[in-house]
């Protein structure tokens, strides 16, 4: 092992707890977008199968898997999450072996995230008010795509990939030595969670 091979390997593993809720999240996302994926294919091939998720003319994989947006680019939306989330769980399993990521590519990633997230939040205000059902599969994507975002949001805010100014950096830093962020996460799902109960329960 080399001189600069020890260093690293005495060095603490940075940010260790935040990369293992982004490994599990988006081992979660991408578990369901391959679900997805498969159902799609099933559809596809015989459009009167009976998705194991279809519990109710509200609770149904089907319903919303027939709708237009859940093919707005002309293929499966659950085609990104098989594409988008691997490279996740790379950048975390990378991190929780010691790799160190430069503030381009972490900054890139937190990007391609944020367009993610916001259309993960738009698929659900589609299924919520306008396809009028909705896919317990594609809540599991909007949940996790939620907590990696948070993820990565907070790893660039600690490192200061954004180039924060040294008091911003500082109170953002000690909020998140709070579990701010944590807490912000909690409260999206239990409004997620509010708006599914009062309009289906």
């Amino acid at each position: 092992m080399s001189e600069i091979d020890e260093v690293q390997a005495k060095q603490p593993i940075r940010h260790k707890w935040t990369y293992v809720e982004m490994l599990v999240s988006s081992l979660l996302s991408l578990t369901a977008s391959l679900v997805l994926s498969i159902d799609a294919w099933k559809l596809a091939k015989d459009p009167e199968t009976v998705l194991s998720c279809n519990i109710s003319a509200t609770i149904s994989c089907g319903k919303v898997a027939e709708a237009w947006q859940s093919a707005l680019l002309g293929f499966p939306n659950a085609f990104l999450g098989l594409i988008a989330e691997p490279v996740v769980i790379t950048i975390a399993v990378a991190a929780l072996g010691g790799s160190f990521f430069r503030r381009g590519f972490l900054l890139s990633a937190q990007a391609v995230y944020t367009i993610g997230l916001a259309f993960a939040y738009w698929l659900f205000y589609q299924s919520y008010f306008n396809i009028g059902a909705l896919c317990p599969w594609c809540l599991l994507v909007t949940f996790t795509t939620t907590t990696v975002f948070m993820t990565m949001t907070r790893i660039n805010i600690l490192d200061n990939n954004f180039r924060l100014s040294p008091g911003l950096h500082a109170k953002l830093s000690r909020l998140l030595a709070l579990n701010v962020d944590s807490y912000t996460v909690l409260l999206t799902w239990a409004t997620l969670a509010s708006l599914i109960i009062f309009k289906y329960a």
